[in-house]
């Protein structure tokens, strides 16, 4: 399907790649004055208008010339079926590609470009007039692209495209394992593939049972092979945020571990302590505290991959509910050192920091839950 392109051509191909569509043109045009007859000037042509979007009926007219000069050429086709899909024509794309078909039997994407659209020319036939669009005409027309799909990888069992035609038509049918067979074909040709790459690792960090350290390592690590990737970075954002929101539990346990030390709630059958508290009984209510977080949080923390740590300052500063996740917990931690260390001579007072500093964090725990999906 290669063929040999005139220099002004082979600029004009890596302008349209540059998006400099208009140079683009411009070097086209001078070539056509110069050859009429340059089909593959027509068909850059044709792209430079398709991929700016510009103008579909132009792109039309590049192709039909194209075509005019030789109706049976593959790459003519081809992007004479782009311009019709972006000409607001995409029914008619049926047609001129199974004609690449029929011209190229053996050539893999022009299986794989009808199995990519066919399903959705079906399905906007389905829909029209009604509006609606029947389930059992896009249940048929997957079943016929998905056919359409595995003879472009049986040709093109090394070509990323087909995979992803296969890949999207199993997750519109619903089909979970023939989804998760694409990407994982997909990753072996192209480890570096965002989407699969993406899709892999949220299905690793969301299963059941992974704690938010191992999602944020899992994303971190994918994010290693893709760093631009946006669904990646949102989900170890996510995952961040479910570390973050842990942070809280130590700071109440410090609170319960002072109610206990100040006895603040009586006991049947035993006395309290008597108040105030001695220095010395006060200072040793920080041992444990210390100890909490000591081993709930900052060996923890120490122990986060660098970019998961990155990521936490990162997340504090553009996510609100980062701050206030924090806030509440140094208020609970607030509460429990007001608690223990004034030589308070009774409960009433304690009481109220207690309860002050647990109801604020046990009230949103629930409500900011869904933050961290």
């Amino acid at each position: 399907m290669t063929t040999t392109l005139h220099p002004a051509v082979e600029r004009a191909d890596l302008l349209i790649g540059l998006k400099r569509y208009d140079d683009a043109r411009e070097l086209l045009a001078q070539r056509l004055a110069e050859d009429p007859e340059d089909i593959r000037a027509w068909v850059e042509l044709a792209r430079s208008h398709v991929e700016d979007k510009e103008d579909g009926a132009k792109a039309l007219e590049a192709t039909e010339q194209a075509l005019a000069l030789n109706a049976q050429d593959i790459g003519a086709l081809l992007m004479h079926a782009r311009a019709l899909r972006v000409g607001g024509r995409f029914p008619e794309t049926e047609g001129v590609l199974r004609e690449v078909i029929r011209l190229a039997p053996d050539y893999w994407f022009g299986y794989a470009r009808l199995a990519d659209w066919l399903w959705r020319i079906r399905a906007i036939r389905s829909g029209q007039g009604t509006g609606e669009i029947r389930r059992e005409d896009l249940q048929a027309g997957l079943r016929e692209a998905g056919l359409i799909a595995q003879e472009a990888i049986r040709l093109g069992p090394e070509q990323v495209y087909a995979y992803e035609v296969a890949w999207l038509i199993a997750d519109m049918s619903a089909d979970r394992s023939a989804a998760d067979r694409m990407d994982e074909a997909i990753l072996r040709l192209d480890p570096q593939h965002e989407l699969a790459l993406a899709r892999r690792t949220e299905k690793a960090a969301t299963a059941s049972g992974v704690k938010a350290k191992e999602a944020a390592t899992l994303y971190a690590d994918a994010l290693a092979s893709a760093p631009g990737s946006t669904p990646m970075r949102q989900g170890l954002d996510v995952a961040s945020y479910r570390l973050l929101r842990g942070v809280r539990w130590p700071a109440l346990l410090c609170l319960a571990l002072a109610a206990a030390g100040i006895d603040l709630f009586a006991t049947d059958g035993e006395t309290q302590r008597e108040l105030p508290l001695v220095l010395g009984q006060r200072l040793w209510d920080l041992v444990p505290m210390a100890v909490v977080w000591v081993l709930g949080a900052l060996l923890r923390y120490r122990r986060l991959r660098a970019g998961i740590q990155v990521n936490l300052h990162s997340l504090i500063r553009r996510f609100a509910w980062s701050r206030v996740v924090l806030g509440q917990a140094a208020w609970a931690m607030l509460c429990a050192l007001l608690i223990t260390q004034v030589p308070w001579t009774e409960r009433t007072v304690p009481l109220v920091l207690f309860w002050s500093g647990v109801v604020p964090s046990v009230a949103t725990m629930w409500f900011d839950r869904p933050k961290t999906r």
